[in-house]
């Protein structure tokens, strides 16, 4: 049943995902705020609307809506809301919560090119369907607002704003420091790891950007804030967060030295490496299974283990 604790109210929805639920929370600051908006599904929105009626709310009632990220699982509802409900968000949302035609363009060129790169055969390049069908349980709305590093959100005067990169390049994170409440989004979960999503480079950019040197990045950056405990995007709240973020970087560490060993034996592109460490997934998440496996490469890079031959395609990765 949902309640208030410390004005705060965390609601639970069902998704058509195999992460299940999703999380959102309400906070009663001077404005009454939603912090995540679910999926956008029926069964998602019933859920929703039964937990604000045990608050004795509906929907009409919550003036504005903060997302952490831009993933369909947290956005979606946005289109049942009320037309004039305010949005904050990352600027790097708009892309996605509001998506164009050049944008669909752009991300399927992206994909395009990247994939031959990592040696994907042509029957497993993206097609623009593909990428558009992603987008059918997400939202079609613009931010009223943006938030950056350090911000106080409109009407949450005890809430600052933590940039949090990693799963998604939108991801922020809200910190309350006179009882050290996280609502962290996906970054930290306490039964799975968040998958390190590709993403095209930021507007103005020209590289792609590396997500899981992002993600770690970002949960060591929590270690430097008195936080005890986190509201997490999907499932239980996270109590021993410096334990649980050390336990993530080294079970990363030894997923990307099993790679490494692998390299030692031959060099191999992204995709054989892929379907190596995902015999069965790699087919039916494809773009997250990838994702996954370039970060572990993106890792090893970055501490000296392997080189690529960039020159050559599709690009071949081996172990120094």
């Amino acid at each position: 049943m949902a309640e208030w604790k410390d004005g705060i109210a965390k609601l639970t929805m069902p998704t058509p995902f195999a992460v299940g639920d999703v999380n959102a929370y309400l906070i009663n600051g001077e404005v009454l705020t939603l912090v995540d908006a679910g999926i956008k599904t029926k069964a998602s929105w019933n859920a929703f609307k039964a937990q604000l009626a045990e608050l004795n709310l509906t929907p009409n009632d919550i003036e504005q809506v903060i997302i952490t990220h831009h993933h369909a699982d947290h956005v979606g509802m946005l289109d049942f809301m009320s037309e004039s409900i305010e949005v904050y968000g990352h600027h790097l949302n708009e892309r996605w919560i509001k998506p164009t035609e050049a944008f669909f363009q752009e991300q399927e060129d992206f994909f395009h090119k990247l994939f031959l790169e990592f040696g994907l055969p042509k029957e497993y390049l993206p097609t623009d369907s593909m990428l558009r069908e992603s987008f059918k349980y997400s939202c079609n709305i613009s931010l009223t607002g943006e938030l950056v590093e350090g911000m106080v959100p409109p009407g949450l005067s005890e809430w600052r704003v933590i940039e949090t990169p990693g799963h998604a390049q939108s991801q922020i994170a809200l910190f309350r420091e006179r009882d050290g409440i996280l609502i962290g989004g996906d970054l930290i979960l306490a039964q799975i790891s968040p998958n390190p999503f590709l993403e095209m480079p930021a507007p103005g950019e020209i590289e792609r950007p590396k997500p899981q040197l992002q993600h770690n990045h970002s949960m060591k950056k929590l270690l430097s804030y008195p936080i005890q405990f986190v509201y997490t995007g999907h499932g239980e709240e996270v109590y021993q967060l410096k334990e649980l973020i050390e336990k993530r970087l080294v079970h990363q560490h030894e997923r990307a030295m099993k790679v490494n060993n692998w390299l030692k034996e031959e060099q191999q592109t992204v995709f054989e490496l892929c379907k190596r460490l995902f015999p069965s997934a790699y087919k039916r998440e494809l773009i997250l299974t990838l994702s996954e496996t370039v970060g572990q490469l993106d890792y090893l890079a970055s501490i000296g283990e392997i080189s690529s031959s960039e020159d050559h395609q599709p690009v071949l990765y081996q172990a120094r």
